[in-house]
């Protein structure tokens, strides 16, 4: 149901919808389902694909797939559902992750109720009706109460403003808007601009099939193995009867996962007893070597040093060629500050004969594309196929372009511009009655992704049930308390090696973008941050006030009843 292209609502108009939802991904799922079937609200959701999945149906690239373990990467606020299903693998491959949304979709009937292949161009809080107006690419124009935003962290792709990218004559991807049908790299040569995590997937994929593999890097990444393989049946069956005490541990721990740092520091360990723990770290793989590593290794330069020289000698070991083990080997950031990437035979690839490896601060960066190829310190190679693997405008991108227009039509894209500023991560000040599930300031991308998109939906819920057992029309987060939690964020960080790095959790990766940490770091991690939302929640919304209908612009804070 949506109000005709063009038209505004009067003075007392109703609502299209109790909710719109922005996003059809884990978040936008999730909270569809919430306000849908357990406050009985009228909501929708636009969704600017075809299907659900959100970063799951653009992100098909060779290789893709979770790098969280599968049994903690899926919907835990269903028993029933985590019992009736099996993945296939520890880490699951794209399109069973998609296939899965997809039975959660069936699952709970949410496809009536998303409005596929329509994307939010727009959307404005009209301070008199105290409602928000959305609207979409295809002509659609509709009115709420409240707005979710489950865009994801992820989901803004970063191209950059390559020189000659127009003139090539070839074929070129981004990774995150791969086509459906795949890409045949049979008999090609082919350029993969970027060496983080998406292309550490795709780069040993794509090298098997390619005729000849250039690989344009940076920035040299620390990479751990994925130990990827099928779980064991019978692993398989003892956590499904424990996952009550899997779902209360990843909440309780640091990063939403079953991990915790060892508690002692590495520099007070002997030589023989930390290579013991490294070795123990490297052949269990996946993100225990980064996120339950020694608890220094975030805060101690000389801490960090010990541990990263083990990841440097097992690159310099793996890379035939000590000329470009060293050109693989991260030598200007700490350990762990960067998004870690799991990797399935990535340095090994290094080793074969038809790929190259171009190294900006050795062999000089990109200088132009060319209509047959890639300019880069002087030299041209030529190729077929360019993919770009250059990640996101992360966090704070997806929200910005949006079009997102608050109380007396301030815009957050311009208020944005020196780094973003929210309440928890959920809420900004000036923009009433809209929740931001993972936004930025919030763990996000530093966790467990399901576990922190399941407390904000579950927070959110409860919010919005508060207010409609209270008779309240809008919920806004205060600008004092957005900016001592923005204090907070900073100072956090500011004890750490996280600063340090050139990384997108900085905004770095973007020319222009302001520096500032954007996701939230503790203390504490995500249970830390769980508690702190339900401590603000227990108060009575703490740092939030609330205005009945008809109060808009007075915003006076008002007790629950």
């Amino acid at each position: 149901m949506t109000t005709a292209q063009g038209s505004a609502p009067g003075a007392g108009a109703k609502a299209d919808f109790d909710a719109i939802i922005i996003g059809a991904g884990f978040s936008g799922m999730y909270m569809l389902h919430s306000l849908r079937d357990k406050l009985d609200m009228n909501a929708t959701v636009f969704e600017a694909g075809d299907g659900v999945g959100g970063t799951w149906y653009w992100n098909r690239y060779p290789g893709a797939r979770c790098d969280s373990d599968s049994y903690i990467y899926c919907y835990t606020f269903d028993k029933n559902l985590l019992q009736e299903w099996t993945w296939s693998e520890r880490y699951p491959e794209q399109d069973e992750i998609l296939r899965y949304l997809e039975h959660c979709a069936e699952r709970f009937d949410l496809k009536p109720d998303i409005q596929f292949g329509k994307r939010v161009v727009g959307m404005a809080f009209d301070d008199s009706t105290e409602l928000w107006t959305v609207r979409t690419d295809k002509g659609d124009v509709a009115t709420a109460r409240f707005v979710i935003t489950a865009v994801g962290a992820l989901s803004a792709a970063n191209t950059p403003p390559f020189k000659g990218l127009e003139t090539f004559k070839g074929k070129w991807y981004h990774t995150s808007q791969w086509p459906h049908d795949g890409v045949d790299f049979t008999a090609r040569r082919v350029g993969v601009i970027g060496t983080g995590a998406t292309a550490v997937q795709a780069i040993p994929e794509i090298a098997q099939q390619a005729k000849h593999l250039t690989v344009f890097q940076r920035t040299p990444a620390f990479c751990v193995p994925a130990r990827n393989g099928r779980v064991d049946p019978e692993v398989t069956k003892a956590r499904k009867a424990d996952y009550e005490g899997i779902r209360q541990r990843i909440k309780d721990s640091f990063f939403g996962f079953e991990l915790s740092f060892l508690p002692k520091a590495v520099l007070d360990t002997t030589p023989e007893e930390r290579e013991q723990e490294f070795d123990r770290m490297w052949d269990a793989g996946g993100f225990a070597f980064w996120l339950a590593n020694y608890q220094d290794m975030f805060f101690s330069k000389e801490a960090n040093d010990v541990i990263a020289d083990y990841l440097k000698r097992k690159i310099r070991s793996t890379v035939n060629d000590p000329v470009v083990a060293e050109k693989l080997t991260p030598k200007n950031y700490p350990y762990g500050t960067k998004r870690q990437p799991l990797d399935t035979n990535y340095f090994e690839t290094f080793n074969k004969k038809n790929v190259l490896l171009v190294d900006a601060s050795t062999d000089g960066p990109i200088e132009e594309i060319t209509p047959t190829g890639i300019r880069a310190g002087g030299k041209e190679h030529p190729l077929d196929i360019i993919v770009v693997a250059t990640g996101f405008d992360a966090l704070t991108g997806p929200l910005k372009k949006l079009g997102i227009k608050g109380r007396g039509g301030r815009m957050l894209a311009q208020e944005w511009e020196l780094g973003p500023q929210t309440y928890l991560g959920v809420a900004i000040a000036g923009y009433p009655n809209l929740f931001t599930i993972t936004g930025p300031q919030s763990p996000s991308v530093l966790s467990n992704m399901p576990v922190s998109i399941e407390q904000h939906v579950e927070w959110i819920t409860e919010c919005i049930a508060h207010m409609r057992r209270n008779k309240l029309s809008t919920i806004e987060a205060t600008a004092q308390a957005q900016d001592a939690w923005g204090a907070h964020v900073a100072e956090i960080v500011s004890s750490t090696l996280m600063p340090g790095a050139n990384s997108w959790y900085m905004g770095a990766n973007i020319d222009g973008k302001a520096r500032r940490f954007l996701p939230y770091l503790g203390p504490e991690g995500v249970s830390g941050y769980r508690r702190k939302c339900a401590e603000i929640a227990d108060k009575g919304y703490e740092g939030f006030v609330f205005a009945r209908q008809g109060q808009g612009g007075t915003m006076q804070p008002i007790a629950a009843e």
